[in-house]
């Protein structure tokens, strides 16, 4: 067999290839080795994560580093596997973050958030009047994507707060207005209609996306979605 060539040698112990991903296992199970196991075993993984200077970090995964990784619990691999997408996110994540409905108390609230706001940033705003249970379901639906769309900026207002009360009559309402980079992007006068009586986020969020106006999930939201799902199960 040929030498490793130089390039191989000089593998920056960050190195993202599978040999990388070996490297940066053993650490994290060098970092999560429980005091309470037997001396034997916390030397053998302190080994595993520290490998001889000869080795580098390409050497290869030893059949018994192997069964070891096998032999751990789902927990431990679960947690490796949310903090390397937690990583990744913070990598390519970009923008402010919001997470929560903002209210806008005027008319030049509303002009100010839509020109001013980050042309990579998508602004939903909701325009509802009290007392229409339609737009009280709206403001709730909106509350959860919020939550789960922390790089979008939802928005509400009551339609009189606009000033512009006259455009935006009970038929109307509620009415959902899309922006970004100061253009409008989706004008939905009566959104409910498209939804039956009773209707939840995952209607809101649907009929947006069939438009293309909501950005992919992000990374923490879908691991945290996954890990309680298995809890479940």
């Amino acid at each position: 067999m040929s030498a490793p060539n130089q390039e191989e040698q000089d593998l920056p112990s960050n190195f993202t290839g599978p040999k990388g991903v070996i490297t940066d296992w053993r650490r994290f199970k060098l970092d999560s080795v429980d005091q309470s196991l037997p001396q034997k075993k916390r030397e053998l993984l302190r080994q595993m994560s520290t490998p001889r200077e000869d080795d580098k970090a390409n050497r290869k995964m030893s059949v018994q580093e192997y069964e070891m990784i096998q032999d751990e619990d789902e927990h431990c691999l679960k947690r490796y596997r949310k903090q390397c997408m937690q990583e990744m996110h913070e990598r390519l994540s970009f923008g402010p973050k919001f997470e929560t409905v903002h209210e806008l108390e005027s008319g030049e609230a509303f002009l100010e958030v839509i020109e001013k706001e980050h042309r990579l940033t998508p602004v939903i705003v909701h325009i509802y009047q009290q007392g229409i249970k339609e737009c009280e379901q709206m403001n709730s639906c909106l509350d959860c994507l919020a939550a789960e769309y922390p790089t979008v900026k939802f928005c509400r207002i009551d339609a009189v707060a606009t000033g512009a009360a006259e455009r935006f009559s009970s038929e109307v309402l509620p009415t959902l207005l899309v922006y970004k980079a100061g253009e409008l992007l989706g004008n939905f006068l009566a959104i409910t209609k498209h939804f039956s009586e009773e209707f939840f986020a995952t209607d809101v969020e649907a009929h947006l996306n069939e438009y293309g106006l909501l950005p992919e999930k992000e990374f923490t939201a879908c691991m945290e979605d996954h890990d309680e799902a298995d809890q479940v199960e």
